[in-house]
């Protein structure tokens, strides 16, 4: 049977239900910071833990609806997965040395590298006032960054960790939009957890970091972190990657520092200036100006992030 064709264009209710998702998906990133200051383990563990129990729910899901993920799925989903190891390892030792706002807030900068990929590679039409808001919500996310840079807990080695993720994440994002059409979003979950799980596990070993089981306490805190990281981070922005812009997706995660930083005044005692504040309110108008102009049908992937044509069952987060 021929696939029906795509007219180019995504419908105003598919973009809203991405846009309400990747929303949900990056707030839910935002307040992991904490979670993994909660946690007595080291980073590479972190990681290797979270992931491997988060691929594992997957696919025992996978398997409950019938599905049988094998080479195929290992193999488009490995340049991702193996982007997000690096990532989530370089994160987690971010924010461990340094403080939850740098680390995610450095990390947000990423709709700056974005912006370029989405337009030369996926086509994507950008309006000058979107641009502008973009930049208002990134100028910020610094001055929030810089302003957190003199307190105790700042780390000059922790914040290149994090602009090591920033670049990581990078690659995770744009091949999470290329996976649309090729595997479902649930399939690209798994195999992006089962490829960062193999990233972790040497390199905990390679840095000397304590991977043995954690303790008993520490499995509630753990667990936290694969559920609000892992269902609504991670599974809920890839399935709403495949249904809205790469760009706007990039730059909805601006508001990780923004929940990160509430989060971790609320919970761990971090300061937060009356300059933040301000920047942070003006991060939070400017994405509002970008999302209340995606009311018109906007332009999907071409074929070079492939097969988008092909129907799958993706329309589902798990």
């Amino acid at each position: 049977m021929t696939p029906p064709q795509s007219d180019g264009t995504a419908t105003s209710s598919t973009l809203g239900v991405g846009l309400l998702g990747a929303a949900v998906a990056v707030s839910a990133w935002g307040s992991t910071g904490v979670i993994v200051k909660a946690l007595d383990l080291d980073p590479v563990a972190i990681s290797f833990y979270r992931f491997s129990i988060y691929s594992t729910a997957v696919l025992i899901y996978l398997w409950l609806r019938g599905a049988r993920p094998g080479l195929r799925v290992l193999r488009h989903s490995a340049a991702g997965g193996i982007s997000l190891g690096i990532d989530v390892v370089l994160f987690f030792t971010a924010v461990k040395t340094t403080t939850v706002v740098n680390a995610t807030t450095i990390g947000a900068l990423q709709p700056v590298i974005i912006l370029g990929i989405a337009s030369k590679f996926f086509d994507e039409k950008i309006r000058a006032r979107e641009v502008c808001a973009a930049v208002a919500a990134i100028v910020g996310v610094v001055i929030v960054v810089s302003q957190s840079s003199g307190s105790p807990e700042w780390n000059g080695a922790g914040d290149l960790a994090a602009v090591g993720a920033l670049f990581a994440w990078t690659g995770y994002l744009v091949m999470s939009k290329r996976s649309a059409g090729v595997i479902t979003p649930n399939e690209y979950t798994f195999g992006t957890g089962f490829w960062t799980v193999l990233v972790a596990l040497p390199l905990g070993f390679i840095a000397q970091q304590d991977m043995s089981l954690p303790h008993t306490d520490q499995w509630v805190a753990l667990l936290m972190l694969v559920i609000v990281g892992g269902l609504f981070g991670h599974s809920l922005m890839n399935w709403s990657i495949t249904k809205i812009p790469l760009w706007l997706g990039s730059t909805l995660t601006l508001l990780i520092p923004i929940v990160s930083s509430l989060t971790a005044w609320v919970a761990l005692d971090e300061a937060l200036s009356a300059l933040q504040l301000i920047a942070m309110a003006g991060v939070v108008a400017a994405l509002t100006i970008i999302v209340l102009a995606q009311r018109q049908p906007t332009p999907a992937p071409p074929p070079t992030a492939p097969i988008t044509s092909i129907p799958t069952s993706a329309d589902e987060p798990s």
